[in-house]
């Protein structure tokens, strides 16, 4: 029987999530791009994202699938599209198929957040040490937020460049045990971010693990 874990969809691509998407380290296919529409799709089984994947296309074929991954113990899928009917066709023959509803899946929980303001020359060195996206850099406000499951880093990161498009995305951490983002700017956008984040993961209907 397939879990569904995350069932995601994301309205409206913001510029820097959707290059963030197109990495190379995190792109398998077709590489999405600002405001285009995606949904991403966890399950478990890993393997069972393969019968998923298969009822995606096979609805909506003029999608493109942008990440196929499987972990040891979870399935990712992110699909995108121009026309959200087209996902949104996509999204009923997945549910359908696997006998499930969008809040059959897991409910997010958020686990920690801060701002730390005006960071230092050496802490900002550490953490470009392992930034996938753009660097930090000294004497900005760094927003962190970590929340399970991880995907919902996803929407997170998306919805906080829309509440403070003026920010920067410096990673995103979307695989894995729990999701996290870090995020720089001034303190009145970072306090935006977090604030938007807080709001869109607490509205996010699901079940309690």
């Amino acid at each position: 029987m397939t879990e569904l874990r995350v069932y995601l969809p994301i309205e409206d691509l913001q510029p820097q999530f959707a290059a963030y998407l197109s990495s190379p380290s995190r792109a398998r296919a077709y590489p999405p791009f600002r405001g285009q529409n995606s949904l991403i799709i966890e399950v478990a089984p890993a393997l069972s994202i393969h019968r998923i994947t298969d009822l995606a296309l096979k609805a909506a074929p003029d999608m493109e699938p942008g990440i196929l991954f499987t972990e040891r113990q979870f399935g990712l899928l992110e699909l995108h599209a121009d026309d959200m009917a087209d996902l949104t066709a996509a999204g009923n023959a997945i549910l359908k198929g696997i006998g499930a509803k969008p809040e059959d899946q897991l409910a997010p929980k958020v686990l920690y957040h801060d701002i730390i303001e005006d960071l230092s020359d050496q802490h900002a060195i550490i953490l470009n040490r392992s930034r996938d996206g753009s660097i930090l850099v000294p004497g900005v406000a760094l927003l962190i937020y970590e929340m399970t499951p991880a995907l919902f880093a996803c929407v997170a990161a998306n919805e906080a460049e829309k509440a403070a498009p003026n920010c920067t995305l410096n990673d995103v951490q979307m695989m894995g045990a729990t999701g996290r983002i870090f995020m720089s700017g001034t303190l009145a956008d970072m306090k935006l971010a977090r604030d938007r984040i807080t709001e869109v993961l607490e509205s996010i209907k699901g079940r309690r693990a």
